[in-house]
């Protein structure tokens, strides 16, 4: 791998961005796809780029035939992402639940005696006010942002900053009763439907979970759809 190449594969990796490394295995050429831009000497052809487009929706670095050619494509995807809102009970089970899954976990909760390090060891805390802990991570396609406190005050405020991003999952504990009661302040707060319509909420596959554990594992089972369809949309 040439330097420039290897430079540009650092920023797009520092700046969370997914690329693609191609190599001709016949000759050694090499083209680097970063935000659709191509960069390098080897000419990419149409099935080559299909192959990439694929690569990159399924987090695989494949080998493969395009064109008559053999190419490996190595792609560098973002780190799967989970941010909660609420250092709760079932905060506490989702956690090493999402980081056993391949998720890097970030618990919000601007109230310290909720978010201290012996409840969630090895756990990444912020106690900034949600939103701005949000426009902080700059959620993304691989990342997932769940409300849980029941406080209007915390969520709301994190919840309109994740429908704004590019979250894949964005879910917020309640009740149906409680789930509208959210809808009509955040449209009367100038939220579209379309933007409301990504909430999960209630949050989680409806598996008549009671117990924070079992909400924990009905949430984490809907994030790995949410995830793995949007991978095969993007790969049709």
């Amino acid at each position: 791998m040439k330097s420039e190449i290897l430079d540009d594969v650092l920023a797009a990796r520092e700046a969370k961005k997914p690329a693609a490394l191609v190599t001709d295995l016949s000759d050694g050429a090499q083209a680097l796809i970063v935000d659709g831009k191509v960069k390098g000497n080897l000419d990419l052809t149409d099935a080559m780029l299909d192959g990439v487009r694929k690569a990159l929706a399924r987090d695989e670095s494949p080998t493969i035939v395009a064109d008559d050619r053999k190419i490996f494509i190595h792609v560098f995807i973002p780190p799967k992402r989970l941010v909660v809102v609420g250092a709760v009970h079932i905060a506490q089970a989702l956690a090493p639940m999402a980081a056993l899954a391949g998720y890097a976990v970030t618990i919000i909760d601007p109230r310290s005696a909720f978010a201290m390090d012996w409840r969630f060891p090895g756990v990444t805390l912020t106690h900034d006010w949600p939103d701005e802990a949000l426009e902080a991570l700059r959620p993304d396609r691989r990342t997932a942002v769940i409300t849980l406190t029941h406080d209007p005050k915390l969520d709301d405020p994190a919840l309109k900053l994740a429908l704004k991003s590019d979250a894949f999952y964005i879910g917020a504990l309640g009740s149906r009763r409680t789930n509208a009661k959210r809808r009509e302040r955040l449209g009367a707060d100038g939220i579209s439907a379309a933007e409301l319509a990504r909430i999960h909420g209630p949050v989680g596959l409806d598996i008549g979970a009671i117990s924070p554990a079992e909400i924990a594992i009905a949430i984490l089972a809907e994030m790995t759809n949410a995830l793995n369809a949007s991978g095969k949309d993007k790969s049709q």
